[in-house]
């Protein structure tokens, strides 16, 4: 059966989770400009010119927010098309709880077989947004916790790996390079890993201004990969604001 995203579901999700950033922006652009007109009349003009510069900076975060997440074909996972798996491949997907890929991956390759594991651990991951999305979003069935360090599987018993849009959660770096590691450990000789973030970059500056800070650069991310013995096969873009890498075990050509 095919899944069906709500028109706006993405957009609604990033107000519904991210609310106090928003509730808080609209606060202090109040509190300002309610100063300006009490104490600096003669600059109201500026005062208001700032205003809506800011609002406008905020339309177009979610303007860009909707292209990305309900407009484009990221949920479509026609940009998977040329990543071809062996018929009974194992493959994984790894998250922080906030799940709406398993599904999708299940029905992009029927004949996988595919596990959920999810990463949490509140004393490590502590953003708010988090635990709402997790509240909101049940987990996908047979999901199972995991420590980043450790993922209970053989060595070398997975065909592909997907971490879509939630390995920048893993905020501490030694975590992350360590949870790249335990990923080597479990990957197959010619297996893949499919990590797909955004970067701080120019594109995603322009779209979320100082939120642009809460992802990692591609220098970042290709300096980790290469700690934890991986190598970046190929990189594309599925939009002008996400990047997809796809990383193998060094010395492999897969």
């Amino acid at each position: 059966m095919e899944t069906v995203r709500k028109p706006f579901q993405g957009v609604v999700n990033i107000i519904r989770f991210n609310w106090h950033f928003y509730a808080i922006a609209f606060g202090l652009l109040i509190v300002a400009l309610t100063v300006n007109l009490w104490l600096f009349p003669e600059y109201l003009f500026y005062g208001g010119l700032i205003l809506s510069l800011t609002l406008f900076l905020m339309l177009i975060s979610l303007v860009i927010s909707y292209y990305v997440y309900d407009a484009s074909h990221l949920y479509k996972l026609t940009w998977l098309d040329g990543i071809k798996l062996p018929k009974n491949a194992t493959i994984i997907n790894i998250h922080a709880g906030f799940d709406e890929t398993s599904l999708l991956l299940q029905q992009k390759y029927p004949d996988c077989t595919l596990q959920e594991f999810d990463f949490y651990d509140p004393q490590k991951h502590t953003e708010v947004s988090i635990k709402r999305a997790r509240k909101a979003y049940p987990p996908y069935s047979g999901t199972k916790a995991v420590q980043t360090d450790h993922i209970p599987l053989e060595n070398d018993s997975v065909d592909a790996i997907f971490l879509l849009l939630s390995a920048h959660e893993i905020r501490n770096r030694d975590e992350r390079k360590n949870f790249l590691r335990a990923l080597h450990r479990i990957l197959k000789v010619n297996g893949n890993i499919v990590l797909v973030e955004h970067l701080r970059d120019s594109a995603n500056f322009a779209a979320y201004t100082i939120g642009f800070f809460h992802f990692f650069s591609r220098k970042s991310w290709k300096n980790i990969v290469a700690q934890a013995n991986f190598q970046v096969r190929e990189e594309f873009k599925i939009t002008p604001f996400l990047t997809t890498f796809i990383l193998t075990k060094n010395g492999t050509t897969s």
